[in-house]
C-alpha cells in the first residue's frame, strides 16, 4: 500500500515538473496577431518573437492573403517590415519579396530575422524602395504594442 502511494506521489511530481518545464519554454516566445488592415482587408498574420540565449530576438512573420504590392493603390515596389523598439526607435528590419517565391500563388508570405533590439511593435508598409529609412504612410499590417 505504501509503495502504491509513493508511486502516485512520484507521478504527480513528475507531471508537475513537466508542466513547469513546458511553461518555461512557452513563456520564452510571444505570438502576436496583426490587426485587421484597411489597405489589404483580407490579409491576416502573426508575429512570433523569441529571445535566444545570446539575448537576441528572433522575429518570425507568417501572413496569408497578402495582395501583390504592385496591385495596391498607389502601386508600390516592396513590402518593408519595421520594428518599434522598447526605446521608441523605429528600425527597417527587412523586406518581404512579392516576386521571388516568398509570396506563393495562394498569397502567403513569411519573413524572419534576428535583432539585438527588443521589439515592442511590428508593422509592414508598402514602399517604393527597400532601403527606406523611415516608414511611409501606407501601413499595410500592424500589431498593437506588446
Amino acid at each position: 500500500m505504501i509503495n502504491r502511494h509513493n508511486s502516485s506521489i512520484k507521478k504527480v511530481l513528475i507531471g508537475a515538473v513537466a508542466l513547469l518545464f513546458i511553461a518555461s519554454f512557452s513563456s520564452c516566445s510571444k505570438n502576436i496577431s496583426f490587426q485587421n488592415s484597411t489597405i489589404v482587408p483580407a490579409a491576416e498574420g502573426k508575429v512570433t518573437i523569441k529571445k535566444d540565449s545570446n539575448k537576441n530576438y528572433a522575429v518570425k512573420i507568417k501572413i496569408s492573403n497578402l495582395a501583390e504590392v504592385k496591385r495596391l493603390q498607389p502601386s508600390k515596389n516592396v513590402y518593408v517590415v519595421w520594428m518599434e523598439t522598447d526605446e521608441n526607435l523605429v528600425k527597417n528590419i527587412g523586406q518581404i519579396k512579392s516576386d521571388t517565391g516568398f509570396i506563393s500563388s495562394k498569397l502567403k508570405a513569411s519573413f524572419q530575422t534576428v535583432t539585438s533590439f527588443k521589439p515592442s511593435k511590428v508593422f509592414i508598409t508598402a514602399e517604393d524602395n527597400q532601403d527606406a529609412q523611415y516608414p511611409g504612410n501606407l501601413i499595410v499590417l500592424t500589431t498593437k504594442r506588446f
